[in-house]
């Protein structure tokens, strides 16, 4: 279950997020005007600063669009 509070306390470092990350909202936005639909794959990448590569990749399901709309709606308040 989640924590309202904790939830609320996410709202200002959200804001310093985009802030100092303005290009991953607008991917977002882009993303989601390009039709984010089921079977689209998201790939994700961390370089460390030693250099050492992970990555990943999903395949959405109707499951995660579902979810993926729900964040958007309470992101726009």
């Amino acid at each position: 279950m989640i924590n309202p509070m904790k939830l609320m306390q996410l709202k200002p470092l959200w804001g310093k997020f985009q802030k100092n990350h303005p290009k991953f909202r607008q991917f977002f936005s882009a993303a989601a005007k390009a039709g984010v639909q089921e079977g689209s794959v998201i790939e994700i990448q961390l370089t460390t600063t030693d250099g050492k590569t992970l990555s990943t990749n999903l395949q959405l399901t109707k499951d995660d669009i579902e979810m993926i709309h729900t964040i958007s709606e309470i992101a726009r308040g």
